[in-house]
C-alpha cells in the first residue's frame, strides 16, 4: 500500500474514533442515560420523561436538547407537546449490551478512578 493509502486509512480510522467518542459522550451522563432508558419503552413527552426519570423539567429539557443535537433522540410535535423518541431502535439494544458487559466488569468500572 502506498504512503498516500496509509494516510487515507489513518484519517478514516481517526474520524471513526472521533465519531465513536462523540457518540459515547451522549451516553456519558447519568441524566442522559436515564432519558434514553425511558425512551426505550417508546415516545414520551417532556412531562412524562420528568415523571419517569425524576429529573427537573429544565434539566430534562436541557439533556433532551443535547440528545437531539447529537442525533440520539428525535422530537415530534403532537398538538401542544413535543414527544421524544430514540432516533434508532438499536440504541435500546446498546443500553442492554452495556448492562450485559457491566455484569462482567462492574467491579473494575466501579473502582476506576481515571474517569
Amino acid at each position: 500500500m502506498s504512503s498516500a493509502g496509509i494516510r487515507s486509512v489513518d484519517r478514516e480510522d481517526s474520524r471513526a474514533s472521533l465519531q465513536r467518542a462523540k457518540l459515547l459522550r451522549g451516553f456519558a451522563d447519568p441524566s442522559r442515560l436515564a432519558i434514553l432508558q425511558a425512551l426505550s419503552d417508546g415516545p414520551l413527552s417532556v412531562g412524562e420523561i420528568v415523571g419517569a426519570t425524576g429529573l427537573s423539567q429544565p434539566n430534562a429539557s436541557n439533556h433532551l436538547r443535547c440528545l437531539s443535537e447529537c442525533g440520539l433522540a428525535v422530537g415530534e410535535q403532537r398538538g401542544r407537546h413535543v414527544h421524544y423518541r430514540l432516533s434508532d431502535p438499536r440504541i435500546s439494544r446498546l443500553l442492554e449490551l452495556m448492562d450485559e458487559v457491566l455484569t462482567n466488569v462492574a467491579v473494575g468500572v466501579e473502582d476506576c478512578q481515571s474517569y
